[in-house]
């Protein structure tokens, strides 16, 4: 299992990876091994502006569907057009090819309410 350093991780399993101001978010390799083989992102949020763990869209895999929750407060500025067409992404590449959103972060102080890899890792039981 995986567990990049330049990222940050949520309790709901998502992680962000901020650069400047903007940042990618997507779900982390724990919780797509929990949901086993995603079939469908489902992201309408584009362009809204949500804070730290409202949803911004569902991932369905083959035997459940699950929300997608903001790590910190933002814009929704793009989703993974990739993920169309290959939602598997998420599966085969969850911190690189497999973001799901990319947003523009309103307050980078949430960012310290966020796990580092040590401390998602005790957190998963890892």
């Amino acid at each position: 299992m995986n567990f990049p350093e330049n990222v940050k991780y949520s309790s709901d399993h998502e992680w962000i990876r901020v650069e400047d101001n903007e940042a990618y978010v997507g779900i982390t390799d724990f919780a797509q091994d929990e949901l086993g083989e995603i079939v469908f992102i489902d992201v309408t949020t584009e362009g809204e502006t949500l804070g730290v763990g409202e949803v911004f869209g569902s991932i369905e895999a083959v035997k459940t569907v699950s929300d997608l929750m903001m790590p910190v407060a933002g814009e929704v500025l793009e989703v993974n057009a990739k993920l169309e067409e290959a939602p598997e992404l998420v599966n085969s590449d969850p911190f690189g090819n497999g973001w799901i959103i990319r947003i523009a972060v309103q307050n980078a102080d949430e960012l310290s309410d966020l796990m580092s890899a040590a401390e998602y890792k005790e957190f998963i039981g890892k």
